[in-house]
């Protein structure tokens, strides 16, 4: 099960006084895999912010943002024992966060994948590892990776879900 992220919505009045829009879970969730998936908090569209929008959010929870966009979100990793160690198995969970265009074949590692974003991520809990074409590095809680548009994989190395943050930003396809 993932873990439920508790989101606070603030808006105006008509008369711009600030009160609580809502208060509980984020309901925009993508279980992709037992203790596996996508957790969204808000999202923007090309043009910027839209403060009329009562759930930036309400959009099927996809692995990548709109053009021109952004999301925010928490995303949980199985323990590596209970991860996706196939391509069949990888092929089945990049589809079902709309994200099986990204995958990049013959990796590394079945999930590695990449998307047209900059990416801020904060690990939260747990300990996972973050491989790449080239090399990898063992993430602890509060370490912070910038994700430049590049083919990666996630592996939780705990036997505990692990949690991390992440803010998704369209960006224009680099030529490698």
């Amino acid at each position: 099960m993932l873990q439920q992220v508790r989101r606070i919505v603030t808006a105006n009045t008509a008369d711009g006084r600030s009160y609580i829009h809502s208060d509980g879970p984020s309901p925009h969730v993508a279980e992709t895999a037992p203790d596996r998936g996508l957790t969204d908090l808000w999202a923007m569209f090309d043009g910027g912010p839209d403060l009329d929008t009562p759930d930036g959010a309400d959009r099927p929870v996809v692995l990548s943002p709109a053009r021109g966009g952004n999301i925010f979100r928490f995303f949980q990793l199985p323990p590596a024992s209970a991860s996706a160690t196939t391509q069949e198995a990888a092929a089945e969970i990049f589809e079902k966060m709309g994200g099986a265009h990204e995958r990049v074949a013959d990796s590394r590692d079945p999930s590695m994948h990449l998307t047209q974003t900059i990416d801020y991520i904060v690990l939260l809990k747990g300990r996972v590892k973050l491989i790449l074409d080239e090399e990898e590095t063992i993430l602890n809680p509060l370490d912070v990776v910038i994700q430049r548009q590049t083919n990666h994989a996630w592996i939780n190395l705990d036997e505990e879900p692990a949690l991390m943050m992440a803010v998704l930003v369209d960006a224009a396809a680099v030529t490698v």
